[in-house]
């Protein structure tokens, strides 16, 4: 995991993957922050630190996670809202929070903290506040970046929704991701499995390092123009699933 968060420090500036995903979450952020302006926001599993500057414009921003390495990124570019806490037992009050998040941190999680992480994230939200989410999707993607980054599972729509709604949130939206990239990606995979059939983590660092300029600028056009679509309809099938979900009042 260690090695997994410095690669993401180098690359999510400037990788296809990470300007995509920035401009799908960012329009789902200003909805689940509407009518409540400077709320508190508390990222869980915040890594490198990267996605408290994303979340910012909406509120103030607090974050934790369970590595001292993606800490010390975090710390290192002036984060100090920062705290070493599990998603299992997360150190705040309840009722606490506006908007809580969490990116792509739930398929990392093991089988017996998956549910409480979902609990405690609703546990720290005030009623009628948002949670938004990334998973890891679809166990056909599985494949050498999930050795790396240490993935138990990948879900369908239907686990998302039974996590969620089992910690009593009310999911609003659910939509894939990167169904402009889904082919190179499935083919990708599929391609590590059938070529490495126990998987190394070593083989899958190439998937998070920036890409060559012309490829990395054409996949980047693409996402750009998908996160246009995603503002209007769901995804069929992608990579990732991002999901809002709400606290009943």
């Amino acid at each position: 995991m260690d090695r997994l968060l410095e690669l993401t420090a180098l690359a999510e500036r400037s990788h296809f993957w990470f300007r995509g995903f920035r401009w799908f979450v960012t329009p789902l952020l200003a909805r689940a922050a509407e009518g409540r302006p400077r709320g508190r926001i508390l990222d869980c599993g915040c890594g490198t630190g990267s996605n408290l500057a994303m979340l910012e414009p909406f509120g103030d921003v607090y974050g934790f996670d369970l590595t001292w390495r993606g800490l010390a990124f975090a710390h290192e570019h002036g984060r100090r809202r920062i705290a070493r806490a599990s998603i299992g037992a997360i150190p705040f009050k309840t009722a606490s929070f506006d908007l809580v998040t969490s990116f792509d941190v739930f398929q990392c999680l093991p089988d017996a903290v998956e549910q409480a992480a979902a609990r405690e994230m609703a546990r720290v939200l005030k009623p009628g506040g948002a949670a938004v989410f990334n998973f890891a999707a679809l166990d056909v993607l599985r494949g050498s970046h999930s050795v790396l980054a240490e993935e138990v599972r990948r879900y369908s729509p239907a686990r998302a929704r039974q996590v969620l709604e089992g910690a009593g949130l009310r999911i609003e939206r659910l939509t894939f991701l990167f169904a402009s990239v889904f082919p190179l990606m499935l083919a990708a995979r599929v391609g590590h499995r059938w070529r490495r059939p126990g998987g190394e983590a070593e083989s899958g660092e190439w998937e998070i390092t920036v890409p060559w300029a012309p490829v990395n600028g054409t996949l980047t056009a693409a996402l750009a123009a998908e996160a246009l679509a995603v503002r209007v309809v769901n995804m069929p099938i992608g990579s990732s699933l991002m999901c809002l979900a709400r606290k009943p009042l």
